[in-house]
């Protein structure tokens, strides 16, 4: 092993014995090399007559850039656009997100937690996480309502035991006691990886607030019982709460709450902000040490270095402008109210009553998405139908799940999309 990853893992479990365990193999083999990068930015700082280190090829005192490409970035400082960013992401970036999460997370007030680490958006977030801390047999605990790219990330990647529990109750609400009960079941293991994923894709559902504090009493519980816990808030679309919800982060109120549970967000400019194809995305870990804190973003940051060894300036750059403009919130509201409104239509059309022969749907009061529950056709076979006749996409999910995402229906067309669902549920059973 690296004397620098010895190093990280001495700091580790001298700070916190139970995230030093948390670690997977891989995770306790990663440190952050002295090399080129480090070699780098000591040389910034102190080279102030030549600065040959950089891996980039200057001209008069700027990167060296082709016009035909700044012609159309006019507005930007080619510092700001062509060099490499660091490791861990733009300085000023991380700096201007920590404060958006502040702001925005009235439980994280008085909690101690590490500068946002920059990633290529949230897939990537999250790999990190399940390369630090997941090992093949380990346990990652998860709804049966799930984004399946988990199962690729986790599972595939790294081996781990994907354990499901019902999404929700009989009464329409998060399934608190699911949740409990098979994280306890790991006591003998010791260790968990809990991922909560709120607005949930696919169904959008966010628990209020009685649902959101049984959930954290639940990991506390849990890690009083001995398990050491990975507490994983996927929050791709935090934010867009249009009704009876928790309006912040789990990874507030999970925070600091226990020495054995680790919180950790993954989150993004990606829909957060509208700008899917800037891939930008943020890991931030929660813990009352600051070598904690020290450990795993220089672990992070080795996974970055390792894999693809910086993320775009281009498009940290162009998201930490628009936090700084003073249009940022006022335009991001509008396109809040115009989802909102999409939601309420959505619940409006199929409150109607002119469904109900051919689907429920789950509860649903944020995000993207909802999900019908078809009652007599199967759902792939429906969404092929609906493409080959009408030309309508969704989403299918099992045998009765359809994803329908009302994000990118206007408010005017979702009576007519609900229409066509059901006409081809109608097809098929004529058939």
């Amino acid at each position: 092993m690296n004397p620098l990853a010895q190093e990280l893992n001495a700091k580790l479990e001298k700070a916190n014995p139970h995230v030093h365990q948390l670690l997977s193999e891989l995770g306790k083999n990663l440190f952050f090399p002295k090399g080129i990068l480090s070699q780098s930015a000591e040389a910034k700082q102190k080279a102030h007559r030549f600065n040959a280190t950089i891996g980039i090829a200057t001209e008069g005192d700027q990167p060296m850039h082709l016009d035909v490409i700044q012609q159309n970035l006019n507005e930007y400082d080619p510092k700001d656009i062509y060099p490499y960013a660091p490791p861990a992401g733009k300085p000023e970036l991380r700096k201007a997100w920590r404060e958006k999460m502040l702001a925005e997370n009235p439980s994280l007030h008085g909690k101690s937690f590490g500068m946002p680490i920059v990633t290529n958006a949230l897939t990537h977030g999250l790999s990190i996480v399940a390369d630090l801390f997941a090992d093949p047999g380990d346990v990652l605990v998860l709804p049966d309502k799930l984004w399946g790219n988990y199962n690729l990330t986790f599972g595939v990647r790294r081996g781990v035991n994907v354990v499901n529990y019902p999404f929700y109750t009989e009464e329409g609400r998060f399934n608190v006691q699911g949740l409990k009960e098979t994280l306890l079941a790991q006591k003998e293991k010791g260790k968990a990886i809990v991922l909560i994923n709120f607005p949930n894709n696919p169904t959008g559902y966010t628990p209020g607030e009685e649902e959101a504090n049984q959930i954290v009493d639940t990991i506390r519980e849990a890690a009083e019982a001995g398990i050491n816990i990975a507490a994983v808030t996927d929050d791709a679309y935090f934010g867009l709460f249009y009704e009876d919800s928790i309006k912040e982060s789990l990874f507030g109120r999970m925070a600091n709450i226990h020495p054995r549970v680790l919180a950790i967000k993954v989150d993004g400019a990606t829909k957060e902000e509208y700008v899917w194809g800037f891939r930008v995305g943020f890991v931030t870990y929660a813990s009352e040490s600051e070598d904690v804190l020290d450990a795993l973003e220089k672990k992070t940051m080795g996974i970055i270095r390792g894999t693809v060894s910086s993320c775009s300036h281009p498009s940290q750059t162009l998201v930490l402008k628009a936090l700084e403009s003073p249009d940022f919130s006022k335009q991001k509201q509008e396109k809040y109210d115009i989802m909102k409104k999409r939601a309420n239509r959505v619940k409006e059309v199929l409150d109607s009553g002119r469904y109900d022969d051919a689907w429920d749907y789950y509860p649903f009061n944020s995000g993207y998405f909802m999900c019908l529950k078809l009652k007599t056709v199967d759902a792939e076979t429906l969404r092929i139908h609906l493409l080959d006749k009408y030309g309508v996409g969704t989403i299918s999910i099992g045998s009765t799940d359809l994803r329908v995402a009302f994000s990118c229906t206007e408010e005017e067309d979702v009576e007519t999309l609900f229409d066509l669902i059901y006409q081809g549920v109608q097809d098929l059973k004529q058939a």
